[in-house]
């Protein structure tokens, strides 16, 4: 059986689920960017372990590189190595992982 859900109940699901992995923001920009993708099902622990949200690009460049020469200057840079990566309003991303 398939359910519709509108962003309020997608939201209220992962802080039932999984309540530390997105912001409010970030799920919301979650839920905005699977509507456009026209993704119509989705699997709360599956969207934990393929996608995460950082506060910002430097925070993004901290976690994936050792090497301030590989850091990502824009999300342009960062979308030529994941194929995803969802501006969460206030400056925030959150990335595909790779």
């Amino acid at each position: 059986m398939i359910k519709q859900i509108n962003e309020c109940e997608f939201i209220n699901l992962f802080k039932k689920i999984r309540p530390d992995n997105f912001t409010y923001k970030g799920l919301r920009a979650l839920f905005q960017w699977l509507e456009e993708m026209g993704i119509g099902e989705f699997d709360v622990i599956a969207l934990c372990c393929d996608f995460t949200e950082y506060d910002s690009l430097d925070e993004f460049n901290e976690d994936y590189y050792t090497d301030k020469d590989d850091y990502k200057q824009s999300i342009d840079d960062l979308s030529d190595y994941t194929r995803i990566v969802i501006p969460v309003e206030g400056g925030g991303l959150i990335v595909q992982r790779f």
